[in-house]
């Protein structure tokens, strides 16, 4: 007997409202399909009594969960009907033929002897693993992660980095790719908390993912601050910082090497404050002093001044002088690099580390000959001699006059 109209209306609100949450297989067990329908398929008979109430108990289950996501919809549902009395494995015992699942997700087993995920599609090792790497790939563009690096070892042999990130959770695996590695202003340390920018990539030959980073800052100042103590405690048990190191300014500079960058205001103080005190040729080294590549450019730039030759055309100045203007934490970065700072310490010409404000020390500060609080006070530091020198000419006719008068009375008490 095929259905009244009111069971049909039933069944069709009832798979509109469910019909992203629940598989074809299980509307043929809430309402078989008809009684010709079920007898072909060898099944007993539809209760009609029997579909009634499970209409009623399924538009029950509808209103108890009215304004809740699908998924919860369709949970309250199977609950109902397992609980109630008219349960449709209870009435029909043989049950009706399984229709194909469209769906994978919330399909269940029509009987005891079907075997879990026996509709499922099958999918081959690269099909499933392609599939993955395009899932993840897409939901997961360029992100911002946070962690502490860990198993940090130093650039490989082919010139890319690996490493980890870890929280107090999970560890994702990290790779710096070479190109990237050589432009990072802070590069990774053992232990260091850092926020990484990159792609989440995957590797189906390992059922892998990882994060090819793209860019590395500390995460905050404090840990920006813990990298430079850390840093600087390890230098200096080198003996980098030691005073014994430290060289004396000479007493008459005639040639004096400015590394700075060439259209600050800083290289016109310095100029200036020269021409005033000092007249003596003054060489300029151009370089950056703020960016990724400024530390290995003040490093190569007081390198360079000392590789010149002391009668070559061009002269080898006899004092140095590494300046930069005032700036954060982050914008002086750059002179507290180790690249930066072993050069300062190996050079043979006495330098002079002019570098921010009063209160702003830099790694360059503790392994240069002489630091001037701020860039205006180099002049007058590496002047100073000189001062000295044009003080003692003025009493130079008083102490010669002087030694004459006594000279000559030496002389008449001798005759």
């Amino acid at each position: 007997m095929p259905w009244n109209e009111a069971d049909r209306a039933k069944y069709d609100v009832i798979r509109e409202r469910y019909s992203s949450d629940l598989s074809d297989a299980e509307f043929a067990l809430i309402f078989p399909l008809s009684s010709d329908s079920r007898q072909r398929r060898g099944g007993s008979p539809p209760n009609h009594a029997c579909q009634g109430a499970l209409g009623n108990v399924c538009f029950g289950a509808m209103a108890e969960t009215a304004g809740r996501p699908g998924w919860a919809r369709s949970g309250c549902l199977r609950r109902a009907l397992e609980t109630s009395a008219f349960h449709p494995l209870q009435k029909f015992p043989c049950g009706p033929a399984l229709a194909p699942a469209s769906r994978l997700r919330h399909s269940r087993a029509m009987s005891e002897s079907a075997a879990p995920g026996a509709n499922a599609p099958e999918f081959s090792v690269s099909e499933l693993s392609s599939a993955l790497k395009r899932a993840i790939e897409d939901r997961f563009g360029y992100v911002r992660v946070r962690g502490e690096v860990s198993g940090y070892r130093g650039p490989h042999s082919s010139g890319h980095v690996y490493f980890s990130l870890k929280d107090a959770n999970a560890r994702l695996d990290a790779v710096i790719w070479k190109g990237v590695f050589g432009r990072l202003r802070v590069k990774p340390e053992e232990g260091l908390e850092v926020v990484v920018t990159g792609k989440i990539t995957t590797f189906p030959g390992k059922s892998a993912y990882q994060i090819v980073v793209e860019s590395l800052e500390p995460a905050g100042v404090g840990a920006l601050m813990a990298l430079l103590e850390a840093r600087r405690r390890a230098l200096a048990e080198e003996g980098l910082f030691d005073p014994a190191r430290k060289q004396l300014l000479p007493y008459l500079p005639r040639v004096i090497g400015v590394v700075t960058s060439p259209t600050g205001a800083v290289i016109r103080d310095i100029l200036h404050r020269l021409s005033d005190r000092f007249p003596v040729h003054v060489l300029v080294w151009p370089v950056r002093v703020q960016g990724e590549t400024s530390a290995a450019e003040v490093a190569q730039a007081i390198r360079g001044f000392n590789a010149l030759a002391p009668d070559g055309a061009i002269p080898r100045p006899d004092l140095l002088i590494v300046a930069r203007g005032d700036g954060s934490l982050e914008d002086l970065w750059g002179f507290n690099e180790e690249i930066v700072v072993r050069a300062a310490a190996e050079s043979e010409i006495p330098l002079i580390a002019a570098v921010g404000h009063e209160t702003d020390w830099t790694l360059i500060d503790y392994a240069a000959d002489v630091r001037a609080p701020t860039p205006p006070a180099a002049p007058p530091t590496c002047a100073r001699c000189f001062a000295r020198c044009l003080r003692a000419k003025r009493f130079w006719p008083c102490r010669a006059s002087g030694s004459t008068r006594r000279w000559r009375a030496y002389a008449r008490t001798r005759s």
